[in-house]
């Protein structure tokens, strides 16, 4: 996992993925035919009050797929049924995902995934969601979140994409959700990372998303 995670990202070492990874409460890996791990992604799960109330908060890790498998869907849809299976285990508290993007391609998720998310061009962030991210990013990361730009800026780069990764391919460039990325973090390929969030919850998600979330929740619990 590691020797993926690498040749993705520089500034990194073997003990600040370690360190990361333990942090972490779930992990899907994807396997190619030979059973050799070609991906994966790390999640944490934990949950906060939130005006008194509870939350539940997936924040998402690195998500890795190694070069020569991309095109492959496998570890999304994986992903979403995991998502599925944890909602289910507590729909009456809910469940927020909380992403950073240091890449356009991670950003793009957020649409395939869901209706409603933020922050997303065309749109005003709700100002309760807005607050919401705001304590969530600052209780994660402290003062390297600015609130006014809601972005991440590290003084020591956690993991910058590789110069290969963080170029932006030329049809990329007419995509209205690439431009506005690449308009609220323009630091992106120094590692800065924005801070998005938006709600897990069936009514939120797009027909395929909901359809690989709801075969979760027939699986008996």
């Amino acid at each position: 996992m590691f020797d993926i995670y690498a040749a993705s990202y520089c500034d990194t070492s073997r003990a600040r993925f370690n360190q990361d990874f333990k942090d972490k409460t779930h992990c899907i890996v994807l396997r190619d035919a030979d059973e050799v791990i070609v991906g994966f992604t790390t999640l944490k799960l934990y949950e906060k009050t939130w005006f008194g109330k509870p939350i539940r908060v997936m924040f998402s890790g690195d998500t890795i797929i190694d070069r020569e498998h991309w095109g492959s869907q496998r570890l999304a849809f994986a992903w979403m049924r995991l998502a599925g299976e944890i909602w289910q285990d507590r729909p009456d508290v809910p469940l927020y995902w909380f992403l950073i993007c240091k890449g356009h391609r991670t950003y793009r998720y957020l649409d395939a995934v869901a209706l409603s998310y933020a922050p997303r061009a065309g749109t005003v962030t709700d100002p309760g969601i807005q607050a919401l991210m705001d304590y969530l990013a600052i209780d994660c990361f402290g003062q390297a979140y600015d609130p006014k730009t809601g972005v991440l800026s590290f003084e020591v780069p956690q993991g910058r994409l590789t110069t290969e990764l963080a170029q932006v391919p030329a049809p990329h460039l007419r995509l209205e959700n690439v431009l506005y990325f690449l308009e609220k973090n323009p630091r992106y390929a120094a590692g800065d990372e924005l801070v998005c969030l938006c709600e897990l919850h069936p009514d939120n998600l797009r027909p395929m998303v909901l359809r690989l979330f709801a075969s979760a929740l027939k699986s008996p619990c």
